[in-house]
């Protein structure tokens, strides 16, 4: 990936070759500026590289149009952003069912999904509640339940944990582990934070655009 191509060339990502297999609970780390966010943005289709491709199983996504890849990430991936993303003017199970509304499942199918992903995330009692009524750490909660009630196969985490503090960190990664485990949804995180690094089952480390290290624990 090379941005301003055309004037001064900034070359983020060099030669990424890389495999990741169904339910690898997986992190990208490195320091500011090594191309995480921008290889975990391509990876979701939320960017585009400038030459390489993109397979998601069956699928390559790079060829997709801009209307196929929308909704092709409806239906296979969940995002998790470090600002959390939240709707201001909606509710946590508002926020939640705000994804399901897009899939134009019924209400009562809706309503089922967002109470069942609400509780196994232990939030139900926040439900009525916006995100300014809510916790750094339960508005996280929100965010990590709305990539989930979809049952993506691929959740793409962009430091999750930056703003929370280590305990709350702690109580979410456990959460994502355990719906690692029980779903075999596959986790892949960007991040700066020593816990996520520790608890990841495979750490890649990026320097300067490219992979320095890829160790499975």
């Amino acid at each position: 990936k090379t941005y301003n191509d055309k004037t001064v060339p900034v070359h983020a990502l060099k030669g990424i070759n890389l495999e990741i297999s169904q339910g690898e609970f997986l992190s990208i780390a490195g320091p500011s500026g090594s191309g995480k966010t921008t290889l975990l943005n391509i990876l979701g289709g939320l960017d585009s590289a400038s030459s390489g491709k993109v397979n998601i199983g069956d699928k390559t996504i790079t060829n997709l149009t801009k209307t196929e890849l929308t909704n092709f990430r409806l239906e296979h991936f969940g995002f998790v952003f470090q600002s959390y993303n939240l709707m201001p003017v909606l509710n946590a199970a508002e926020n939640v069912d705000f994804v399901l509304r897009l899939k134009k499942l019924p209400r009562y199918k809706r309503k089922e999904k967002v109470e069942a992903i609400l509780n196994a995330m232990g939030i139900s009692e926040y439900s009525n509640h916006l995100p300014s009524e809510l916790s750094g750490g339960q508005q996280q909660r929100v965010a990590i339940a709305r990539a989930l009630v979809t049952k993506p196969s691929l959740v793409l985490a962009d430091e999750p944990t930056a703003n929370l503090d280590s305990e709350t960190a702690k109580s979410l990664v456990d959460i994502m582990e355990e719906m690692n485990r029980k779903l075999n949804v596959t986790f892949i995180f960007s991040t700066h934070d020593p816990l996520v690094m520790d608890r990841a089952h495979r750490l890649i480390r990026l320097v300067d655009g490219k992979i320095a290290n890829d160790k499975k624990k």
